[in-house]
């Protein structure tokens, strides 16, 4: 009981009181933090902290001229045009313009001294603002949150690289996915979505190449993603280009076509069918014979034609075969055709064809495309 009771008072005394106050205050501002760097929080710390600025940079202006010049007001007009909400930003503004005035008054006129408000200070402050207010009321028009934006984009790069991830292969399989967008971007119009189907038995693949690159058809990419990831094994093989087909007719975008194709593998047997949409061919080598051979099935573009149908081409995987899937960023360009490009990949990869493609998707690409300006994709699938 004196124990009970030395704790109890122990915990009610002055010390204990502060450090649970302490402890309440350093979590409540951790978690404002967090929020205010997610833009889920409001921006009242940020403005507070900008606002208080002015006066300190006006301050310094007027006692030390020669080492803060007037034009200094433009620092936190440009954090605040990229943090701020239009409102917030408006009063900072003010702010601004008030300082430029107390500057001008104590200072004296312009012509009395370099360092002085100058008309040229007040036009490069006031263009900043301007800048800064327009982005400002673009965040506020799209309804995206203040910091939220570049967080969003973020998170849709991860959730596309986490959807194109191939499923684990049992043992005596390799699989191997890259993916380089165009223009070093981290957004890309060609997309792979894949799923082992039948208890695991049948490896459902699909890579696509969306029309437009990079950025431009990142959109596109997403959506399109996403519907054929919900469309991949929830629908027979024969039956998903069919409804890929049908789901681009439905959005009637000025740039609706996407080629495609799809394979349908069977890890037990090594069987395979492979069906296109307009895509550029397959490639298999022989472990036996060296040699790679297109596969090229038929099939007309997808968002193009109402009703079409997709012809497969078969072929089985046989131990030491491989089999390239790619989009045609790889193997063409202005300065060289589809022949052409095939070529210089078939060579390149014959340097692996003796030891293991384990780890060779990015290299292939860097060797045969690594500047093209146009997003590439690679696709390799090995029987060990």
């Amino acid at each position: 009981m004196a124990r009970g009771a030395g704790a109890g008072g122990a915990e009610k005394s002055p010390v204990a009181r502060w450090r649970k106050s302490f402890h309440r205050v350093r979590i409540s501002v951790r978690r404002s933090g967090v929020d205010y760097f997610r833009g889920d929080g409001s921006d009242w710390i940020a403005f507070v902290v900008l606002l208080a600025s002015v006066p300190a940079i006006a301050l310094g202006t007027i006692t030390a001229p020669e080492w803060i010049s007037a034009s200094a007001l433009v620092l936190p007009v440009i954090v605040g045009g990229l943090v701020l909400r239009p409102a917030s930003l408006l009063a900072l503004y003010a702010a601004a313009a008030a300082a430029l005035i107390v500057e001008t008054v104590v200072l004296g006129p312009y012509k009395e001294g370099p360092a002085r408000v100058t008309p040229g200070t007040v036009l490069v402050v006031a263009a900043v603002g301007l800048t800064g207010l327009t982005i400002a009321q673009f965040r506020s028009r799209v309804g995206v949150p203040w910091l939220r934006g570049g967080t969003m984009l973020f998170d849709l790069r991860e959730r596309i690289r986490v959807q194109s991830k191939l499923p684990r292969l049992p043992r005596g399989w390799h699989a191997e996915m890259s993916l380089r967008p165009a223009g070093g971007q981290s957004f890309s119009g060609d997309f792979v979505v894949a799923a082992r189907t039948q208890r695991g038995q049948i490896l459902e693949v699909v890579l696509t190449d969306v029309s437009g690159k990079g950025m431009d058809a990142a959109s596109r990419s997403l959506l399109l993603s996403g519907a054929f990831g919900g469309l991949l094994g929830s629908l027979p093989p024969h039956d998903f280009l069919p409804a890929a087909n049908g789901y681009l007719l439905r959005q009637s975008w000025d740039e609706g076509f996407a080629t495609s194709v799809h394979l349908v593998l069977d890890l037990e047997s090594g069987d395979y069918e492979l069906l296109s949409a307009g895509h550029v061919p397959g490639l298999q080598l022989s472990k036996g014979t060296g040699v790679w051979e297109e596969k090229t099935a038929d099939g007309p573009l997808l968002g193009v034609l109402d009703g079409a149908h997709f012809d497969p081409v078969k072929g089985t995987l046989r131990p030491g075969d491989v089999l390239m899937l790619f989009t045609d960023g790889l193997v063409e360009s202005p300065d060289r055709d589809l022949t052409e490009g095939i070529d210089r990949l078939t060579g390149e990869a014959d340097k692996y064809a003796s030891t293991s493609f384990r780890g060779a998707a990015w290299h292939l690409i860097e060797a045969v495309a690594k500047d093209v300006r146009d997003d590439r994709a690679l696709l390799l699938i090995c029987r060990d």
